[in-house]
């Protein structure tokens, strides 16, 4: 009341009309040029500037548990292809965890996936790993920016965190797993996929098993969440 009282009100709204004005000539001057907004400090993760900038730094905050919370709210308002998830160094600069390379990587590829910190301090066997993420993300780029998402087990609910995404076309499925807390002689608990075809096959391209989509979405995965900060991507592709 007292911004508008004062006049602010009509401010705040021509400043937003003219950074929008801004933003419509530079888009079009560089079309092929992919800006990124950013969400801290601004708050500018809406869909205004999501017109001109599709990709948004979604926290300045990239610790991997902490991630699993970020995107997982996020998602409730916003898809994958919006968020921006890089892999940084460890400890965190933030809240000086360390998680595994594994962890970060997987959770960075829930959205758009990339590195943020020098690779030439990793060890050469993290290395070899950063890029196997590399090219696993290459594999469910499209089922993750492109498909459906389903929240299947919600961070803010307990230790574990989990979701799935399928493609368009509907033959490919990527399920993530995660725990952020381990708890000792944990039982096990049942994900249950979204999605599927419950008349179909599904092979696991990992070990090559193959499951019923019925029995994915109606019995599901078990999970065991013994371990603090472990991760698991499986990728099911849909047989013919």
């Amino acid at each position: 009341d007292f911004c508008l009282s004062r006049g602010l009100g009509d401010v705040y709204k021509r400043q937003i009309l003219g950074l929008y004005r801004i933003l419509e000539e530079l888009t079009a001057a560089f079309p092929d040029v992919l800006f990124e907004s950013c969400s801290g400090g601004g708050g500018r993760f809406d869909p205004g500037m999501l017109y001109y900038m599709p990709q948004v730094w979604t926290s300045d905050c990239s610790d991997g548990a902490e991630r699993l919370l970020i995107q997982y709210g996020t998602s409730m308002a916003y898809p994958a292809c919006t968020m921006g998830a890089h892999v940084s160094a460890v400890p965190n600069h933030q809240v000086g965890r360390t998680t595994p390379l594994k962890l970060r990587g997987e959770a960075a590829m829930m959205g758009q996936f990339g590195f943020e910190l020098d690779l030439a301090k990793l060890p050469a066997e993290e290395l070899e790993e950063a890029r196997a993420q590399i090219a696993r993300y290459k594999e469910i780029r499209g089922t993750v920016h492109g498909g459906a998402m389903y929240r299947l087990a919600s961070p803010f609910e307990g230790d574990s965190a989990a979701f799935n995404f399928v493609s368009p076309d509907g033959k490919q499925a990527v399920l993530c797993l995660c725990c952020i807390k381990g708890t000792p002689n944990a039982n096990r608990i049942r994900i249950r996929m979204a999605g599927l075809d419950p008349d179909a096959d599904y092979r696991d391209t990992e070990t090559g098993e193959v499951f019923g989509g019925d029995l994915l979405m109606r019995a599901g995965v078990l999970w065991t969440p013994n371990r603090d900060y472990l991760s698991r991507i499986t990728v099911f592709e849909k047989l013919d």
